[in-house]
């Protein structure tokens, strides 16, 4: 159970491993593109390929719905960033229950956007836990968990991908343990608890008065989605990446220090490396600065 491209490659582990994979269930078609075309998610896309059932219900609250689940009978349900609740019938319906690939070291960061919240915090870590769940929200028991290294590199895509791959080979190691009893649920420890509540939009905009520390963080930890931006004269630019750098003290934030396209923020500077404009390629700031000036003394809002 599992829709985006994160849920991907648990599906194939647990195909290559042997496990007999009588149904997937993912988020219905939606709108998608310039043509608003009905799309199918990549777990569908990846399920059909490979010859599995698929099944996309808008909920898993009605009785028909659960019934179908649950006449399945199937051992263990995998839940990989689903999009839907599973409400207490069908959590109970398989014989050993549901397990979820949650992408953080629990219980840090419950909720939707884990990743990208670990590196907004400037966490060193991150990770996967296998759960068994619960109605609660990402509550359950652990089975298992491993770490990832969190860099001065590392994007949110990155993190995503390492996480995806990690949550994989986790998932059938479970499984194995589950199936032959040699692996028992822990309890999440009742302190170190944090929310990763869902993104927005608005989270994107960059505001010059944050430390150019945080500003740094937010653009590896929003991109790829919803990225970050500034305004200049009703354009808005994409800012996909940057460093930083030393600030200069009493500069209004938000003013550009030089030619090379440093910013002076709340606390330190931040060099703008990579950019992009509404409808135009993305570029290097030098190249960005040739076609659209952005001069010294410019106060950015």
């Amino acid at each position: 159970m599992g829709s985006p491209d994160f849920a991907v490659p648990a599906l194939d582990a647990l195909i290559a491993s042997g496990h007999d994979i009588v149904c997937v269930y993912c988020q219905p078609p939606r709108p998608a593109g310039r043509g608003h075309r009905q799309t199918s998610c990549p777990v569908h896309v990846a399920a059909k390929a490979r010859g599995v059932a698929v099944r996309t219900p808008f909920s898993l609250k009605n009785a028909d719905e659960q019934a179908a689940f649950r006449a399945l009978n199937a051992d263990v349900a995998v839940v990989a960033a689903y999009g839907l609740i599973l409400p207490k019938a069908a959590l109970a319906a398989p014989r050993l229950g549901c397990v979820n690939v949650h992408a953080s070291l629990l219980p840090r960061w419950r909720g939707a956007s884990p990743i990208q919240r670990a590196i907004l915090a400037g966490d060193r870590q991150s990770g996967v836990t296998i759960m068994q769940m619960d109605e609660g929200l990402d509550t359950g028991p652990m089975l298992m968990a491993a770490a990832v290294v969190i860099t001065a590199e590392t994007t949110a895509q990155s993190l995503h991908d390492a996480l995806a791959t990690v949550g994989a080979e986790l998932t059938v190691k479970a499984l194995d343990g589950l199936a032959n009893g040699t692996l028992a649920p822990t309890p999440q420890p009742t302190a170190g608890v944090t929310i990763a509540p869902k993104l927005k939009r608005g989270e994107g905009r960059l505001d010059w008065r944050r430390d150019a520390s945080e500003l740094e963080r937010t653009l590896r930890a929003l991109n790829p989605w919803p990225g970050t931006w500034f305004e200049h004269e009703g354009q808005r630019v994409r800012v996909l990446s940057g460093a930083v750098v030393d600030g200069v003290l009493g500069v209004t934030p938000g003013t550009i220090l030089d030619g090379r396209l440093t910013v002076s923020c709340g606390q330190g500077a931040l060099r703008l490396t990579c950019l992009q404009r509404a409808g135009k390629a993305v570029t290097q700031a030098d190249s960005f600065l040739r076609g659209y000036p952005l001069v010294r003394g410019v106060v950015l809002t």
